[in-house]
């Protein structure tokens, strides 16, 4: 029995050392996945930008911003002088949180009282939101203890006040929800479309195929229909999940966040065809999506920011669809962002569709031939 097993493992590791693609598959992903892991999937925030609205001109109050500027945690990028110039900065994500120190700040503490100092903070990623707050918590204990020790006085000078936009409790569920609606569509859309050519060849009913009247265009539009349908469908279920099982806000509208999801659809169906026309069988099919799958959620600030991320592998994330959907998620979910302000992530999409369903459509007509 023993001797029929080693046989059938020898054949198996010389079937797949044989095949080209088998060994570049096996070799190659683990690599490059494990280069994106170590760059991209951080939770260390660095340079968190920041501004800084100060309404108090002691000493006091420029001893703590010191603090911040001195920190290679964050990166102060505007001062601001009205509290209308605070709602922009925010929204456009120019700033990551707004430090607001009350006008009586240094009368105060030089008083023996407490000092009041508000914290805007971003709550759309509500986990980088908590990771600046627990960073931005030690210097302030810092400046406590060391204006306590030198001035001979108890307490807490400074106290912070949080106030998180778009995320007021900063529940971490409102923020991966959304992103989940596009991770696990883009999971369905791809396998189903990936697997479609390839399983043909597989089962030996792709020749037949090519002696029928049907032109390649139309093939591939017989391939391509059945992701979207189920991509859409999928899609469609789990925002109801979200919104009524989750209760997760849905404060946009349901034509904008359509119009994103039927974008990031026809990209994801050019990706699993390219993948399918290249695939001889199955298992190629599925290491080639596996291949796709992990560095397209890695990059797309599902989980960690692409801003945390090298700016080499920045540039990479503008190839990446999943990429866009994010942003258009969490947008429409729990910003109310309008279509106009989407415009932008819209024609990416765009983009990545025409380009991947074209390249689809040439390798699928030259294998055909």
């Amino acid at each position: 029995m023993w001797k029929r097993i080693v046989a059938l493992t020898a054949k198996e590791f010389l079937a797949i050392l044989k095949d080209k693609k088998s060994r570049y598959s096996i070799i190659f992903p683990p690599i490059v996945q494990m280069l994106i892991f170590g760059y991209a999937a951080t939770y260390d925030l660095t340079n968190v930008p920041y501004a800084v609205y100060n309404e108090d001109t002691g000493e006091v109050s420029r001893d703590l911003l010191s603090r911040f500027q001195g920190s290679d945690c964050f990166e102060e990028v505007a001062r601001i002088t009205h509290e209308a110039e605070v709602a922009p900065l925010v929204d456009r994500k120019k700033v990551l949180m707004v430090i607001h120190i009350d006008p009586r700040f240094t009368r105060d503490i030089m008083s023996g009282r407490t000092g009041k100092v508000q914290i805007i903070v971003d709550g759309r990623n509500s986990n980088t939101a908590l990771l600046t707050l627990g960073y931005l918590r030690d210097i302030v204990t810092k400046f406590n203890e060391e204006w306590s020790e030198g001035h001979g006085g108890g307490g807490y000078p400074a106290e912070i006040v949080t106030r998180a936009w778009f995320n007021p409790n900063l529940l971490s569920r409102w923020f991966m929800v959304p992103g989940v609606v596009g991770q696990l569509t883009l999971v369905v859309t791809l396998m189903v479309t990936a697997m479609s050519v390839a399983r043909e060849r597989e089962e030996g009913t792709f020749d037949q195929l090519l002696v029928t009247p049907f032109r390649p265009a139309e093939i591939l539009v017989g391939k391509a229909l059945p992701g979207f349908i189920i991509g859409l469908g999928e899609a469609t279920v789990i925002v109801l999940v979200a919104v009524f099982w989750f209760r997760v806000p849905l404060l946009g509208s349901l034509f904008t966040l359509y119009t994103g999801l039927v974008l990031f659809i026809f990209s994801a169906i050019g990706v699993g065809l390219m993948i399918s026309a290249l695939s001889v069988t199955m298992q190629q099919a599925l290491l080639g999506a596996f291949l796709f799958l992990v560095p397209a959620v890695i990059l797309s600030g599902f989980n960690t920011p692409i801003a945390n991320m090298p700016e080499v592998v920045q540039y990479l994330t503008y190839l990446n669809p999943v990429r866009y959907l994010m942003i258009i998620l969490r947008g429409v979910f729990l910003e109310q962002t309008p279509f106009r302000l989407l415009v932008s992530q819209f024609w990416p999409l765009a983009v990545i569709g025409a380009v991947t369903l074209t390249a689809a459509a040439s390798l699928f007509r030259r294998r055909m031939y």
